[in-house]
């Protein structure tokens, strides 16, 4: 393993989250501070696309707030992260989806994936 990236396994606490990935919709709780105070605020969307790996990978998670498109890019290794839970999961087939930018109403829904019950033989 690299110098570098032994100081950044030290310095940076592991967080662990749930499985997920582009297509699923996910609550986000981050923390915010204004002034002195600390609050937390939660972030709920469609993941958009999972990038980079280890302590730089990053979630860009898209909700639409009275019919304006917000998406906003959060650092998963970031101390600021409180929680992530997964609420749905979406069946795509691409790892970045980009193209549901330009979908509105009926074409913007994304269906679930469920999981196939396993047979005992």
């Amino acid at each position: 393993m690299d110098k570098v990236q032994e100081i950044i396994k030290n310095l940076v606490p592991v967080q662990v989250f749930p499985k997920f990935k582009s297509g699923d919709t996910v609550r986000v709780s981050f923390k915010i501070r204004e002034g002195s105070k600390e609050r937390i605020q939660k972030f709920q969307g469609i993941v958009l696309q999972r990038r980079g790996f280890g302590t730089t990978e990053t979630v860009t998670v898209r909700k639409i707030s009275e019919g304006i498109g917000v998406e906003r890019i959060f650092p998963i290794s970031s101390p600021f992260i409180d929680s992530i839970e997964v609420l749905k999961h979406g069946r795509v087939r691409r790892a970045r989806i980009f193209y549901y930018r330009n979908l509105k109403g009926k074409y913007a829904r994304i269906k679930d994936r469920t999981m196939a019950p396993v047979v005992a033989q």
